[in-house]
């Protein structure tokens, strides 16, 4: 079965979903029966679009050597369509956002009215409007899968949708954002927070405008989500959020003392969700970029699911999961 795609997005994230789609291309013909044929792509510059299917090792290319999209104008021509024209006027089978476009529920909800089904690692559509897209992905009986909104690749929204339905989830306790538990490691160690936070940057690892990862708005979307799957829709004004900005490095090192580390923690109980530092001890206490939920249910007790919550490859795998996820329900009608 082949797959029309469009991919919204091509930064660090887009082009790896890309070279997924490259480098495994006879995995999936082999071990799905799917071929998957990339109609258009797009970045901040424009969408280039061809039906017959776009050259993802060229796009790669002019991407990586000029920085956009538009300035592939020999091959291709380059459409300046806002997101919404593009769902709606190119014909495609499966949907990809890989962007951070906060308004990005508007076009998701038009995707999947159009008979598209949605694969998404853009969290703020489901932080804001959960109930609204998945109530639409039902009406309409196309798949809206958003593994990688959560813990990257590491599949914890596939284990509460679709493993645990005959368990009620009691709690969950998570750490979910690998920039603050970089930046507190480093505090162990005596530096400062500001200290902390700018070797994170120079890593790589927190961006040039850090506020989303140290006031606990991402861990907050994320703990949201987990709190939608798992109990019932609500929205992100409806949870506490305190971030790590006023951690001193005297409380790391009390924590410490006691056998405790301070890390960023979400608590995910029906109609409650907090995200605030806390001490932890045991395997909440995570050093790593690693990612770990502790969910507590009825029968099976308590499960753990610790693995990498960022990264380029991980976050790949969790979206072209979905692809394959989303293509199969597809097939099967």
């Amino acid at each position: 079965m082949e797959v029309r795609v469009q991919l919204f997005g091509f930064g660090n994230v887009g082009r790896a979903v890309a070279r997924v789609l490259l480098e495994k291309e006879h995995f999936f013909r082999e071990k799905h029966g799917l071929s998957f044929r990339v109609v258009s792509v797009s970045d901040t510059s424009g969408t280039v679009w061809l039906p017959e299917g776009i050259d993802l090792r060229e796009a790669l290319l002019v991407k990586e050597n000029f920085g956009r999209l538009s300035a592939w104008t020999n091959d291709y021509e380059v459409y300046n369509f806002p997101p919404l024209d593009a769902v709606k006027e190119i014909e495609a089978d499966v949907v990809i956002d890989v962007t951070n476009d906060g308004n990005a529920h508007v076009w998701h909800l038009e995707a999947l009215k159009g008979g598209k089904a949605v694969v998404t690692s853009n969290k703020p559509p489901l932080a804001f409007h959960y109930s609204e897209l998945l109530g639409e992905s039902e009406r309409r009986g196309r798949p809206y899968l958003f593994e990688a909104t959560v813990m990257a690749g590491t599949p914890i929204i596939g284990i509460l949708r679709e493993n645990l339905l005959a368990d009620s989830v009691k709690r969950i306790r998570a750490v979910l954002n690998a920039t603050t538990t970089f930046i507190l490691t480093r505090m162990e160690q005596g530096i400062d927070f500001e200290g902390a936070l700018k070797q994170a940057q120079e890593l790589g690892i927190a961006e040039r405008d850090p506020s989303g990862d140290v006031m606990g708005i991402d861990a907050g979307y994320k703990a949201t989500i987990l709190h939608c799957v798992a109990f019932k829709p609500i929205t992100f004004d409806q949870i506490s959020v305190k971030g790590i900005v006023g951690v001193t490095v005297d409380e790391v090192k009390r924590a410490l003392a006691k056998g405790r580390r301070i890390r960023l923690v979400a608590t995910v109980e029906d109609g409650n969700v907090t995200v605030a530092p806390e001490e932890v001890m045991g395997p909440l206490a995570v050093s790593t970029n690693e990612n770990v939920a502790l969910i507590e249910s009825d029968l099976l007790g308590k499960l753990l699911i610790k693995g990498a919550g960022a990264g380029l490859k991980e976050t790949a795998s969790g979206v072209v999961s979905d692809l394959v996820k989303a293509s199969l329900r597809l097939r099967e009608g």
